[in-house]
């Protein structure tokens, strides 16, 4: 590997890992609609993919590891991911363990990281020899996976029925796009109507606030006080292997093999099945909250590294609800990537492993660091210094500017539509992974009815 191309990996990497602990500590934050966006930019950009790779690698170990912040202070989910451990963390907070909460999240994260690279590589090479088959069926893959998320959700017959209305409504604004013109015949607009589904609920929030009756409906609050206990200092440098138990490292250690194994199905599912089967058996409530924040968070960034590699290295084609969401700039970045060139095509083995293992690396040890030695100063830092309006109204803005280079002025209007019913398919129960499946599975599935 040429050695200009090797700072570079290192340098985005590091950058990843800066800003993303930043990004990752604000409540709120979720990782689809702050990582896609910008690893997008930086394709469309002309940046060395193997440099794109090491960036969003580093990016989204990063926001996951301390995603345990924002959860154990402040009792308030980074993402989604994170949604199914703040129960437990909060326990841990009453009980005057917030820095344990920190640490067991951390360390686990770090376990998920230890287990699921490696294994991944592995699986990816094994699955190699079938990539053919699996992309000829590909359509069909993302028509029955969107099936399968449906049934696996809590709301299934909502989500099974929501299927072919979401799909006509894709594929009719494409057909619309085609018909006067904003964009060229048979060329599928899909990076900003990604992005849309993204930014959904935030869209339908925003139309919310326009109207009189709605806003009136919405409760309001004085200035929130959020209460921080003194820590205990740890001294020396932090330790995974030392800050977890014998127990708890080997359900992180088998979490993460079934998250890796499984990349295909739900990570906010697996997590919360697992977490709560593993840590079902413990009587003691710090134990059992201990044991169970530390399995979620492992399981977590297993499936959303294997999630990312195996579809990348084996199969070129985004086939898990994490290729599918954060991932996907480094299958679908129009005109740089598509689904018959992108880093699948033109990225080896070694620049796969390379990319991970800086990445990953460079992430794990440094967030790791700051995770558990300052999680404190960083949670005061963000919530006095860093309005949450400000990175939403960020990556709103980005999403609007995509949505122009997609198909112009129209397609905002198109951005906003798929946005408003997104938002409002979610807001009733309709899982992400099935709206995303349903974007990729929509072409297939119009012209299978025709």
């Amino acid at each position: 590997m040429d050695t200009m191309v090797l700072i570079q990996m290192i340098i985005a990497a590091t950058i990843a890992a800066v800003l993303y602990t930043i990004i990752g500590a604000t409540p709120g934050a979720d990782e689809t609609a702050t990582i896609s966006p910008i690893t997008l930019i930086m394709a469309l950009a002309g940046i060395e993919p193997v440099v794109v790779l090491a960036f969003f690698m580093s990016a989204i170990v990063a926001s996951k590891l301390i995603d345990a912040v924002p959860i154990s202070v402040a009792g308030i989910p980074a993402g989604v991911m994170s949604t199914p451990m703040v129960g437990y963390a909060q326990l841990l907070k009453r009980e005057g363990l917030t820095d344990v909460s920190i640490r067991k999240i951390a360390s686990g994260a770090i376990i998920g990281n230890l287990v699921s690279i490696p294994l991944s590589l592995i699986l990816a090479n094994a699955l190699v020899p079938f990539a053919n088959l699996i992309t000829e069926y590909g359509d069909m893959v993302f028509f029955f996976g969107a099936i399968v998320l449906a049934l696996m959700s809590r709301h299934r017959w909502l989500s099974l029925l929501a299927i072919l209305p979401f799909a006509l409504l894709i594929q009719g604004l494409r057909y619309l796009y085609w018909e006067i013109g904003a964009v060229e015949q048979g060329v599928n607009v899909f990076t900003s109507f990604f992005l849309a589904i993204t930014i959904g609920p935030a869209i339908l929030s925003l139309f919310e606030l326009l109207n009189k009756d709605k806003r009136k409906e919405r409760t309001t609050y004085h200035k929130k006080v959020i209460t921080l206990k003194k820590e205990v200092a740890m001294e020396g440098l932090p330790n995974p292997f030392k800050i977890l138990s014998g127990r708890e490292l080997g359900y992180c250690a088998v979490a993460s093999l079934i998250g890796s194994i499984v990349f295909m199905l739900s990570p906010v599912g697996l997590t919360i099945f697992f977490g709560e089967l593993f840590a079902g058996r413990t009587k003691d409530p710090i134990k059992k909250a201990s044991l169970a924040v530390a399995c979620m968070e492992a399981l977590a960034q297993a499936t959303y590294i294997a999630g990312t590699l195996i579809p990348l290295i084996a199969l070129g084609i985004p086939l898990s609800p994490v290729a599918i969401g954060p991932a996907n700039p480094l299958f679908n970045a129009e005109p740089v990537f598509n689904l018959e060139h992108n880093m699948h095509h033109v990225l080896t083995q070694g620049d796969f492993i390379w990319a991970t293992i800086i990445g990953a690396g460079i992430a794990s040890v440094f967030t790791y660091f700051i995770a558990v030695k300052f999680s404190r100063n960083i949670c005061l830092f963000v919530m006095e210094k860093i309005p949450h309006e400000a990175i939403l109204g960020l990556f709103l803005s980005l999403v609007f500017l995509l949505a122009y280079m997609d198909g112009g002025f129209i397609n905002i209007a198109g951005v906003l539509l798929i946005g408003l019913v997104s938002g409002l398919l979610h807001q009733l129960g309709v899982n992400y992974g099935v709206l995303f499946m349903i974007l990729y599975a929509a072409p297939w599935l119009v012209n299978a009815l025709k």
